[in-house]
């Protein structure tokens, strides 16, 4: 073992004669029936079961914004409830739109695109994990990635997070195979720039923070990766910005406002100082452990092989296993770091941890075992089951819109329609109807003030206390409520603990209340 003269290259020789000192397998052809399975499998519980009702808040705002964006052939400025929304870029948008176009608006059609990026993950995680650790390492990484709930059931959903884990997963692969060697590869480094200027137009500055650290860590205490020069870094920025920046800048144009929302609101703020959102430092542990579940059940051997001491475990930590836990790791670690928290944040994680418990299920044998394939087999049944049945049949007991006829015999006309105190855009989506009107609980003065000045209004109530509140302190002799109708299957509302697991769930909030309360619709009329 080299003696090390300094702080940096005592780390590196940790990292390359201690941890990591094991030689990297020559890149190996795919198996075709390991594609197949790969095609097949997640597509029997991807596409099957996306067609049930939107949850709120997320869905139903990522179905409302592209359809309005269609409605009036926008492209640049993102639109919901007939006003600009500037918190997220317009990739996932697009791609909605896109759909809409194609297969007709529906809440499956919303969310093919996200379901369509997971399975991408999923076959990026084998064709490149392959030229890395060696394809059956990456056939079994990505199988446990396809069986992964935190990342199959969450990433499917519509939200962001899905289509920024195909960009980044696409990003890292790339830039790593462009600087593996002793010369630049233009063709994988001009790929990953595309992947990251997309990454940038799904959702901000992140896409390049999630790539930066960990190649630069790798080619710093592996030595193992070509010097980048100004030309090269010139390249791919430019390339970022030919993808993204044409975007921003028309945003701008259309809508100053939207440099302070988005860059400093939405990306400093939620870091340094959130305003929603907080979670303790810990938070994404268990959702770790259980979103890559089966495969972390294998994490207390992973840790011990990571960790052993022994020549024939040590021979097998390569140094691209290496760069897998630091390319995840990384992603968990900034998540944690910062104030703001969501679950379905640390989905780009999931690709470079499946990894590396699939080369730990090849070393340590376990692909032999009984115990697995039986484990494997149980999961893909739970997943199957809960896609098909559970998460449609708690979709359905949880929206606003499970009673369809009642919502849109009222809904459905030009009488103005008020959330209160949160939006609800799913029933706007469902309805085609994009002129909804949002007052929160601290704004009730100025609800009273709109409901004076309207003959009629339809009132959707997002909280289950919110109806009885409003009723008390309506003007009396001024302002009447009728035809109050509950919004959820009454025979359901005593199951409590269910609601009380959605409320923590990835789209929820952790309010227990809201959750109990997407709840009751009334129609107030002026005397």
């Amino acid at each position: 073992m080299a003696t090390a003269q300094s702080v940096g290259s005592w780390l590196r020789v940790l990292w390359s004669e201690v941890l990591f000192p094991g030689r990297s397998e020559f890149p190996t052809r795919p198996r075709w029936p390991a594609v197949l399975l790969l095609l097949i499998l997640p597509s029997l519980l991807l596409y099957p079961s996306l067609g049930f009702h939107l949850f709120e808040p997320d869905e139903g705002r990522y179905a409302q914004i592209p359809r309005e964006m269609l409605e009036r052939a926008e492209w640049i400025v993102p639109y919901l409830q007939g006003e600009p929304y500037l918190d997220k870029p317009p990739l996932l948008y697009w791609l909605v739109m896109l759909s809409y176009r194609l297969l007709g608006i529906a809440d499956w059609s919303a969310r093919l695109p996200p379901a369509l990026a997971v399975h991408g993950c999923i076959l990026l995680t084998y064709f490149f994990g392959r030229r890395s650790l060696g394809e059956r390492p990456a056939f079994w990484g990505a199988l446990l990635l396809s069986l992964a709930p935190g990342f199959l059931s969450v990433g499917r959903l519509l939200v962001l997070d899905g289509v920024l884990a195909f960009c980044v997963t696409l990003s890292i692969f790339s830039a790593l195979e462009a600087l593996r060697g002793e010369r630049l590869h233009w063709g994988w480094w001009l790929l990953a720039a595309v992947a990251t200027g997309f990454g940038v137009l799904t959702k901000g500055p992140i896409a390049l923070i999630l790539l930066a650290p960990p190649l630069l860590a790798y080619g710093w205490l592996s030595q193992r990766l070509c010097r980048i020069g100004w030309r090269p870094m010139a390249g791919f920025l430019g390339v970022v910005l030919l993808i993204a920046l044409p975007w921003y800048v028309g945003i701008c144009c259309k809508v100053p406002e939207f440099a302070g929302e988005f860059f400093w609101k939405h990306n400093v703020q939620r870091f340094v100082q959130p305003f929603d959102h907080l979670e303790p430092l810990w938070y994404y542990l268990p959702i770790v452990l259980f979103g890559l579940l089966p495969g972390s059940l294998l994490l207390a051997g992973c840790v011990r092989f990571l960790f052993s001491t022994q020549a024939e475990h040590a021979g097998q930590r390569t140094a691209e296993l290496g760069f897998m836990l630091l390319a995840g790791g990384w992603c968990v670690a900034f998540f944690s770091a910062s104030g703001c928290k969501l679950p379905t944040y640390i989905l780009p994680a999931f690709p470079f941890l499946a990894l590396a418990l699939g080369h730990y299920v090849i070393v340590s044998g376990w692909q032999r075992s009984w115990w697995t394939s039986a484990t494997l087999t149980w999961s893909f049944l739970l997943v199957f089951v809960g896609h098909q049945f559970l998460l449609p049949w708690y979709a359905e007991f949880r929206s606003p819109f499970c009673r369809p006829d009642a919502v849109t015999q009222y809904c459905d006309e030009d009488v103005p329609v008020v959330c209160y105190p949160r939006p609800c855009d799913s029933v706007a989506f469902y309805v085609g109807r994009s002129d909804f009107l949002n007052f929160r609980s601290k704004e009730t003065p100025a609800l009273l003030e709109f409901l004076q000045r309207q003959p009629r209004t339809v009132v959707l109530f997002t909280h289950r206390h919110s109806m009885h509140g409003l009723r008390q302190v309506l003007p009396p002799g001024q302002l009447v409520m009728t035809d109050e109708t509950p919004l959820y299957d009454s025979a359901r509302a005593g199951m409590d603990g269910w609601k009380y697991l959605w409320s923590k769930s990835p789209l929820g909030d952790g309010s227990r209340d809201q959750k109990q309360g997407l709840c009751y619709m009334a129609v107030i009329q002026r005397r």
